[in-house]
């Protein structure tokens, strides 16, 4: 029985793999651009599906607003059945009166002026439309920024993995060279356990580098909004196709902050919430003043003075109203005191937000020519440390050189080629950094 069950259990385990495999999506065993990356996160990003959620929402509200310039159309209907007791009587010539009624009707009804407001709703509707659309964007340049930075943290641990097992294995080399020579009788056990030690010492950065390796690709999965299935191993099967962006790119201080001043879209944002606070200023002040409105529609009712339903009057009928509020408790007083608050604070908002977008232009600037200077100087020293290395082997070959010069050697190329990799990381995520700053597009190209 126990047997019996363990089978199944295996059985519903493989079905359960092959499924999840079946489910995988394509992109997952595929070589992936970072474009690839940008268009699956544009796609199915938690944050862009969230944001796009918000501008229909957004969009709703445009309807609302514009609904108060549009004229309504309203149809009723009515039908009673009163006691007896209830219905009145002519006193002379008529018994009694119909106790049923019934009345229907359309009509159609249009404001003609409300003291600026219907201005401010048409006006308000474009504002907030465009501050929606701002917003919008505004999460999609965040979102993609960190697809980029998470696609160069997945670039530079795999890198990282390159470095360091290429040290283990010169160190290893090393190791066995050393013990060939201890067999030989040419050196010291010394020397041996000298290279065992380095070894030792080099295997720690490797462990950590597969295990960023792993946890770089789940944060960049994670972020292009994909649920991986339960059978796949946490080493995700995620192949990565670019590099680094290294191309030299020059962008001068205050063009660049002209530039962030002029294009970033939380700015936009900003300055259309100052139009809708406005807007509010004079929809609060419509108070103040009448209102006029038209309407024109079409009736029909029984006659009152018949018992039978269906001898009914009907025709149009068309009109005016005005209405003008004298005295309302203070009410409107209240809200333009209001709107001019929150204009004040929106006008207040933007000009600290300016501040903000040039403090964030000016540090992003300052690190990418600190990148910038530190990828030039790293260029050449990977090629003089392989050069320093080649030239302690040989010395220690001609028995001018100690083992100690090739172990410091082998230690400061690992340092010139992680420090390289580490330079060529932080130039392109500053240089990302900075596009995102000045508010550089930084969707895919279609």
């Amino acid at each position: 029985m126990k047997k019996t069950t363990f089978i199944l259990l295996l059985l519903g385990m493989a079905l359960g793999v092959n499924a999840a495999e079946t489910n995988a999506p394509a992109w997952l065993s595929r070589p992936l651009s970072l474009a690839d990356c940008e268009n699956i996160a544009l796609a199915q990003n938690a944050d862009i599906l969230k944001a796009k959620d918000d501008l229909e929402s957004q969009m709703g509200l445009v309807v609302q607003t514009r609904a108060v310039a549009l004229p309504h159309v309203q149809a009723t209907g009515q039908y009673a059945d009163e006691e007896t007791t209830l219905v009145q009587t002519f006193p002379v010539g008529v018994s009694s009166q119909p106790h049923q009624s019934w009345n229907a009707g359309i009509q159609i009804v249009q404001n003609i002026y409300a003291g600026g407001q219907m201005v401010a709703a048409i006006k308000g509707a474009t504002a907030t439309k465009k501050r929606a659309i701002a917003n919008y964007q505004t999460t999609i340049s965040d979102t993609l920024l960190s697809i980029r930075l998470a696609y160069y943290d997945v670039l530079l641990a795999e890198q990282q993995i390159v470095v360091n097992e290429a040290s283990v294995k010169l160190l290893q080399k090393e190791l066995d060279d050393q013990q060939r020579r201890f067999d030989a009788g040419t050196v010291p056990h010394f020397n041996v356990l000298r290279a065992e030690v380095a070894v030792a010492n080099a295997k720690p950065a490797l462990i950590h580098a597969r295990s960023q390796y792993r946890i770089t690709k789940n944060a960049l999965v994670n972020l292009l909004g994909y649920n991986l299935p339960r059978a796949v191993l946490e080493d995700i099967p995620l192949k990565l196709i670019d590099h680094f962006d290294v191309e030299s790119w020059n962008l001068a201080l205050p063009d660049a902050i002209q530039q962030a001043l002029d294009r970033r879209t939380e700015l936009k944002a900003l300055r259309e919430d100052i139009n809708l606070q406005d807007l509010n200023v004079v929809s609060a002040k419509s108070g103040y003043k009448p209102t006029v409105a038209a309407f024109a529609g079409y009736k029909w009712m029984n006659s009152s003075f018949s018992s039978d339903l269906s001898d009914d009057l009907n025709g149009w009928n068309v009109g005016g109203q005005v209405t003008w509020n004298l005295f309302d408790g203070a009410l409107t007083m209240g809200k333009v005191k209001q709107a001019r608050a929150l204009q004040q604070k929106s006008q207040t908002e933007l000009q600290n937000q300016s501040r903000q977008v040039e403090l964030n232009v000016r540090t992003a600037y300052s690190d990418f020519i600190e990148a910038r200077e530190v990828l030039d100087s790293q260029t050449k020293v990977q090629e003089q440390a392989e050069e320093s290395l080649r030239e302690a082997n040989a010395r220690f070959d001609a028995g001018t050189g100690t083992q100690l010069d090739v172990l410091d050697a082998e230690t400061s190329l690992t340092q010139a080629r992680t420090t390289l990799v580490q330079a060529q990381h932080d130039y392109a995520a500053a240089r990302a950094r900075l596009e995102r700053a000045i508010g550089a597009d930084l969707a895919p190209a279609k």
